[in-house]
């Protein structure tokens, strides 16, 4: 069971999720800076650029010892271009990797740092 909470609603999930795996390879220039992945929409909007770059944060959490399987995600952004696929593929990925909570902003909306 997969549990999306959002502000003033709690949506449970239950049923089965394919996990597949699909073969990538790195991204040249794929790293973030001191602000994050800095790159523009369509950059983000290529076969498996965000994926690989999801995919590779949860290996290093996992690396680190952070357990991600039952645990708790917060997924959101500020609103840009993209930002509900991005958000889409984030959960899926999320769920993939084992993680049984995720707090989503309203339509995927939550602020960010300034």
């Amino acid at each position: 069971t997969i549990v999306l909470k959002r502000k003033a609603c709690v949506k449970t999930l239950s049923g089965s999720v394919a996990v597949t795996n699909e073969t990538t390879s790195p991204i040249e220039g794929q790293k973030p800076g001191t602000s994050g992945l800095r790159k523009k929409t369509k950059v983000f909007m290529q076969k498996n650029y965000l994926n690989n770059f999801v995919q590779s944060t949860f290996d290093a959490l996992k690396a680190d010892g952070v357990t991600l399987e039952g645990g708790t995600l917060v997924v959101s952004g500020d609103g840009r271009y993209w930002n509900d696929k991005a958000a889409n593929i984030i959960i899926k990925m999320a769920v993939a990797n084992g993680v049984k909570t995720i707090w989503v902003g309203n339509d995927g909306l939550l602020s960010t740092p300034a």
